[in-house]
């Protein structure tokens, strides 16, 4: 991996000059539009970029923005990456990677989520605040780089609790339905089950989504602080639960979009 990192930063570093990204983002299902508010200076399609993984999901567009939002310097990856696409976890943290080694400071992860907890309903915002792991692989499995970070990192507080209280904050100020939530992730690409659903909220888990925990595993190892927002899609709690489209989760997550965008633009004026 060392070889392709300093391969790939090599590139991107040739066609951003010294560009000095301060903060990470990454966008997740129907949330790409925040890209529309940033001041843009590059964009390099995934597929350009030696040893990047390209997304291949229909609604993910694959872009890395360079740019100005709010008047702070961003690397945003419109587009991620999936363990249900093919990659392994390895190819799928590749990109945070390569965002700690430009240079941030801080990363900040969206994602659409479907609810386990009858207080939080579709359309509402859900700022993580910890995670359940039920992906079957580790993105730091095998040989640790010591220059990354340590073998074993310590996850008791994988998001940052101060960036959790202004993003509270911030959605209250808004008069935006923000909760406080455990994010619990699932393989997919299929929705979960009725008992599945279940036994999620019995864990301890308040949302449920297939991404986020390998970046926030791979940002921890590198002493990147992370804030990680959810747009809740879909309700999984309701004993006569009924299927639910892609189409329906798309539309939710883009309709919920600028409260998303409004947020975290006010957040990152805070850091």
């Amino acid at each position: 991996m060392h070889d392709s990192l300093n391969e790939t930063l090599a590139y991107i570093r040739r066609k951003i000059g010294d560009f000095q990204p301060e903060f990470g983002i990454i966008l997740g299902t129907g949330l790409g539009k925040l890209v529309n508010e940033i001041d843009i200076s590059h964009q390099l399609m995934y597929a350009n970029i030696p040893n990047f993984p390209i997304s291949t999901v229909e609604f993910h567009s694959g872009k890395l923005i360079f740019g100005t939002l709010n008047g702070r310097t961003v690397v945003a990856m419109q587009g991620r990456l999936h363990y249900y696409e093919g990659y392994d976890m390895q190819e799928i943290t590749f990109p945070v990677r390569i965002m700690k080694l430009l240079g941030i400071q801080k990363l900040f992860l969206s994602n659409a989520s479907g609810s386990l907890n009858p207080d939080i309903k579709k359309g509402d915002l859900a700022i993580i605040d910890d995670h359940i792991n039920l992906l079957p692989d580790n993105p730091l499995r095998g040989a640790n780089n010591s220059d990354f970070g340590p073998r074993f990192p310590d996850m008791s507080r994988p998001y940052d609790t101060q960036m959790i209280d202004q993003s509270l904050s911030i959605a209250n100020k808004l008069g935006y339905s923000a909760h406080k939530a455990v994010y619990v992730a699932a393989p997919g690409p299929n929705l979960e089950t009725r008992a599945e659903y279940r036994y999620m909220r019995i864990i301890g888990g308040d949302i449920v989504g297939m991404s986020t925990v390998p970046e926030v595993i791979v940002a921890n190892h590198m002493g990147v602080p992370v804030c990680a927002i959810s747009v809740v899609t879909d309700e999984g709690f309701h004993a006569d639960l009924k299927p639910v489209s892609l189409q329906e989760i798309v539309a939710v997550a883009s309709d919920a979009e600028p409260k998303l965008t409004t947020l975290l633009k006010e957040l990152i004026v805070l850091q």
